[in-house]
């Protein structure tokens, strides 16, 4: 194995991962670690902006006609016009009806465990599926190299993973029968070769646990993934027909676009492949996206395919970016849906986008958001919620998606039919006023409507952030939850919940606190009236009491060995965030600077230190506090 020059990776993590950290991926590693200096920078105008804004009182605007987008030579009239040369979607994304997403990796479980998550993934039935090295993938001991290496066995048909993969449709079968009276997969080798393979890399805004510069500088995750990923499977990919397609996460401007399409074409440069070899989606789940995505989609050029429309990340952003506002108070989660105000108007905004032709006449891809539902519960609590999540699916197909999410395997055949039954591959080029970029435009993308602010509501927030903080820590950052008044109700289905939606709950919790929310409805538990400000004392009230419930949890719901464990470093971490009087940036900084972390003391300690670096300095705190060169 060549050892590289520009990194360090900790704890002989080279010579235990040898089939990730290869001879090929560890000189790739050094090729592109000049790329690191320019994402810092990046991330310090990132943060500098938000501040300015918070302190200003400035709302995000769209950008001049005349100006030039950050990194390039396009000029954003040029880009809003379709004059640049985009993508061309490949034939095994022209349909992608249904993607399912999800980690390729368990927290703590060898390999012929781990990797059954890629297998029900590959045997789903999905048209494509992201394997996620961001928001659903823990990040304890060394679950992004566990994700890395099992994502290759599979792709490379390893005989283990071929092995698994038999014992895994098995099982899918004998669920599938008797859910819907047949089985869904008739020949499972065949089958595995269905699914597109897509791989979510990390945000810009996070660092690698494992990689350090060798003078000790933090490495950025989106560098590692990438390049981990690409080097690793491009052969095999392209030998078996497949595209290399990414899912890029958390893009907040078409600069920072202008970045990852420099990083992707310099890999592939180095890799002697073809620019725009490499194929992307993006992720539209930051406000200031919204206001830029025809210049995103121009920034990135060859290498972009389409957009995602996310809703929790995205809510969460909103409420980031209008802290400062004391008039933008979000209601319940429940009733930010995508047809809730602003959610409405960004999702119109996208399909607008990606149906602007570039100069050469091609369209991009609308895939549609999340379906968080796994039919396990009562009868007439799955056929609620099943016709819920059809409906909803409905309604995209409607309005232009080429095809939707969904969080777990059992969903795909439920919701599929959908864009099955009117049978189009995809729904590019559909007709729709082409964007416009007025006062009004950016009114309607901030846009609040009437709906219920509650102590219900209030509950149900506390009780799934607090729990995902617990899961996270634990290495699950996808789990299965639902608030604790439900647990042992099984016509309340548990929903598959990530890094989005436990921050956000945590951001509207920050909003009421802070911007003295009043209730709309009386609540007869607390006798609390509406009009009711909702205070911090309120907050801690009923965390108090959410939490007490949390302790008193089955081991099904809340695993006994967290409750001294995890559970009370997530309680922190929620009551921290919630009563800070400056907005933290990113919920994720806090539970990732306590990973692998079992000691309260300390994880208060690493908070303060979080928090005075915020206040003083205007800086996160990203890095592994374990790993110090």
């Amino acid at each position: 194995m060549s050892n590289p020059k520009k990194i360090i990776i900790r704890d002989q993590l080279a010579e235990i991962y040898p089939d990730v950290y290869t001879r090929e991926s560890l000189a790739a590693l050094d090729f592109m670690t000049p790329f690191n200096k320019e994402i810092k920078a990046l991330m310090g105008k990132r943060l500098e902006r938000r501040y300015r804004r918070a302190q200003a009182g400035e709302r995000i605007g769209f950008l001049k006609d005349d100006d030039f987008i950050g990194g390039t030579s396009i000029r954003v009239s040029d880009a809003r016009a379709g004059n640049f040369e985009g993508g061309v979607v490949p034939a095994d994304l022209q349909r992608q009806w249904i993607q399912g997403t999800g980690p390729g990796a368990k927290p703590g479980a060898a390999v012929e465990s781990s990797i059954r998550n890629v297998a029900y993934a590959l045997l789903s039935g999905a048209d494509g599926w992201m394997f996620d090295g961001e928001d659903a993938l823990g990040q304890t001991g060394s679950m992004s190299l566990d994700n890395q290496r099992n994502l290759k066995l599979a792709i490379h048909l390893d005989p283990l993973f071929l092995k698994v993969a038999e014992q895994v449709a098995a099982q899918m079968n004998t669920w599938s029968q008797a859910f819907f009276g047949e089985p869904k997969i008739k020949d499972w080798r065949s089958q595995l070769a269905f699914t597109t393979k897509i791989f979510r890399a990390r945000g810009l805004h996070l660092d690698d646990r494992h990689i350090r510069e060798v003078d000790g500088s933090s490495f950025a995750a989106s560098i590692a993934d990438l390049t981990l990923y690409v080097t690793n499977n491009h052969r095999k990919l392209r030998e078996s027909g497949a595209s290399i397609v990414l899912y890029l996460p958390k893009i907040q401007t078409a600069e920072e676009a202008a970045l990852w399409n420099r990083m992707i074409t310099a890999l592939e440069g180095y890799l002697e492949l073809d620019e725009g070899t490499v194929k992307v989606y993006v992720l539209v789940e930051q406000l200031e996206a919204t206001y830029q995505l025809m210049e995103i989609r121009a920034a990135l050029g060859k290498h972009f395919v389409g957009y995602n429309t996310g809703r929790w990340d995205y809510i969460n952003s909103v409420s980031d970016a209008m802290a400062w506002d004391p008039d933008f108070v979000n209601p319940n989660i429940e009733s930010v849906g995508m047809t809730y105000g602003y959610m409405r108007n960004y999702e119109d905004r996208v399909r607008r986008a990606v149906n602007t032709p570039d100069r050469n006449g091609n369209f991009a891809l609308w895939q549609g958001g999340m379906e968080p539902n796994i039919p396990v519960g009562s009868e007439e609590g799955v056929a609620s919620s099943m016709e819920k999540a059809v409906s909803g699916a409905q309604r995209e197909q409607r309005e232009g998606a080429s095809g939707k999410w969904v969080a777990h395997w059992k969903m795909v055949h439920i919701v599929r039919p959908v864009w099955e039954q009117v049978g189009e591959p995809n729904q590019m080029g559909r007709s729709f006023p082409p964007l416009t970029y007025t006062q009004v435009d950016a009114d309607g993308l901030i846009l609040l409507e009437p709906a219920p602010r509650t102590i219900r509501g209030a509950r149900n927030l506390i009780s799934v952030a607090v729990q995902y903080g617990n899961a996270f820590g634990q290495g699950m950052q996808a789990a299965a939850l639902k608030p604790s008044d439900f647990f042992g109700n099984e016509d309340v289905l548990y929903l598959m919940e990530d890094m989005a939606t436990g921050e956000i709950r945590l951001s509207i919790l920050w909003e009421w606190v802070h911007k003295q929310a009043k209730l709309t409805e009386d609540d007869p538990e607390t006798d609390l009236k509406a009009g009711t400000v909702f205070s911090l004392e309120l907050f801690y009230q009923l965390l108090a009491e959410e939490y007490a419930k949390l302790l008193d949890a089955g081991d099904k719901d809340v695993h006994n060995a967290s409750k001294t464990t995890t559970l009370p470093i997530a309680r922190e971490i929620a009551e921290v965030y919630v009563a800070s009087p400056q907005k933290i940036p990113w919920f994720i900084d806090l539970l990732n600077i306590n990973l692998n972390n079992l000691d309260l003391p300390l994880a208060k300690q690493r908070i303060r230190f979080y928090l005075d670096t915020l206040r003083s300095k205007h800086e996160r705190v990203t890095e592994n506090l374990d790993f110090q060169v």
